[in-house]
């Protein structure tokens, strides 16, 4: 078996890692990999971007699967774009993965669905973010200077 695994951060180098255990899997790509992942797979240096070149990659070395660990080429789409071409690929969609990519839609569907989450503001300018910080320091100020009892 041929996987392939995309990134090049201490995430990848991990699951890289632990894949190079299994005696199934005969050879393991890295796009891009790092200085770590090329001790224990064959890194590839491809621009992420142009998802047609990485298709062509995995179809020309017959990759059975690729795994995709950025947040950037999955809320781009790529594990939408591979499955597309009939590869096999563990990641989560364009639309599931904008729970990582986008804060504002992760926090705007804890709201509606009442999902326990920290408060949050979302702003429109600069102006109401700094009014909002400064009393975000003025209420941290209040707390320091209050003493609080548990019983």
């Amino acid at each position: 078996m041929k996987v392939g695994i995309i990134g090049s951060g201490g995430r990848e180098h991990a699951i890289c890692h632990k894949l190079s255990t299994i005696k199934k899997i005969e050879q393991l790509y890295c796009f891009p990999g790092n200085a770590g992942t090329a001790k224990i797979a064959k890194n590839i240096s491809i621009n992420l971007e142009n998802f047609n070149e990485l298709k062509d990659f995995i179809k020309l070395n017959k990759i059975d699967l690729i795994i995709v660990g950025p947040e950037k080429p999955l809320v781009e789409g790529i594990v939408d774009f591979l499955e597309a071409n009939n590869i096999q690929v563990f990641g989560p969609n364009k639309i599931a993965s904008q729970l990582e990519g986008s804060k504002i839609f992760t926090k705007n569907l804890c709201k509606k669905y009442n999902i326990p989450t920290a408060n949050f503001g979302i702003f429109q300018n600069s102006l109401n973010l700094e009014l909002r910080f400064q009393q975000y320091l003025l209420y941290q100020h209040f707390l320091e200077n209050k003493i609080f009892y548990q019983f």
